[in-house]
């Protein structure tokens, strides 16, 4: 009885074991695959877009391979539950490699059976390091943050505190995952609310951020988005009233020009 119990424990163990270290196989199996697949001349070819570095392998993500390859790697994560996407997750974030934040991003975009409030904040975490450019930033917004919204997991309060964090990819993620909503028919009085302590930020991306959100807006209500541009005219910087004033004709954008 006593070697039937030390047995069972062993088998318990071997499976522990096994199951807590299938997120690192996974990953390391997405490195040697960037790896294999790293060009020298993408990285190159795409470096000019990121004014803060490009930290990548260079991998065309459009060959066949690596959807076939993506699609088994989270064939194997989901199978182990939602805690082995995060931890894969988790670990691809940790280098800053383009490919590997990106890959993280898309297991969870392709994997809505596990969204959850948990779940986003621990997403949040990701901003802390492998969030570290507007490119990995948006389609994080775009393909997860934004559909947690929709869908309901989260609401919009649930961006509030990242209106004041200190990581700058972080604030431009408040406006930027507000733009599907807006597009959705979600009132549009209470996003302004949200992002008007943002209007003041001085990093550029998150102004950027700010622009292309009340650029989108004022599409869907211009006289309400032209209230609030006005009420911010003098104070804050050009580059949001550039980005939000670009589909207005010349005599509209004239009048937020700041006055003296």
């Amino acid at each position: 009885m006593r070697r039937a119990r030390g047995v069972e424990s062993r088998s318990m163990r071997t499976k522990a074991e096994k199951g807590t270290s299938l997120p690192a196989e996974i990953v390391d199996k997405i490195r040697a695959f960037c790896q294999a697949h790293a060009d020298a001349a993408m990285v190159k070819k795409y470096s000019r877009y990121f004014v803060e570095g490009y930290d990548a392998y260079g991998v065309d993500f459009r060959i066949p391979e690596y959807d076939a390859q993506r699609k088994q790697w989270l064939a194997r994560l989901k199978a182990a539950g939602p805690e082995a996407i995060l931890e894969a997750g988790d670990r691809l974030m940790q280098t800053g490699k383009y490919e590997e934040s990106a890959c993280a991003i898309r297991f969870v975009a392709d994997s809505p059976e596990f969204h959850s409030p948990a779940l986003f904040a621990r997403i949040g975490r990701w901003f802390e390091k492998g969030i570290v450019n507007w490119a990995l930033c948006d389609v994080l917004c775009g393909e997860v943050l934004s559909p947690f919204l929709q869908r309901g997991v989260v609401g919009p309060e649930a961006l509030e505190l990242w209106v004041t964090s200190a990581l700058k990819y972080q604030r431009r993620a408040v406006p930027v995952t507000l733009i599907k909503p807006a597009k959705d028919g979600w009132e549009l009085k209470p996003m302004l609310q949200l992002i008007e302590p943002l209007m003041s930020d001085g990093e550029k991306v998150v102004q950027q951020g700010v622009g292309w959100f009340l650029r989108e807006a004022w599409k869907l209500q211009p006289k309400l988005v032209e209230a609030f541009l006005m009420k911010h005219k003098q104070t804050c910087p050009r580059l949001i009233v550039q980005y939000a004033t670009e589909k207005m004709t010349k005599a509209g954008k004239e009048r937020f020009r700041r006055t003296k």
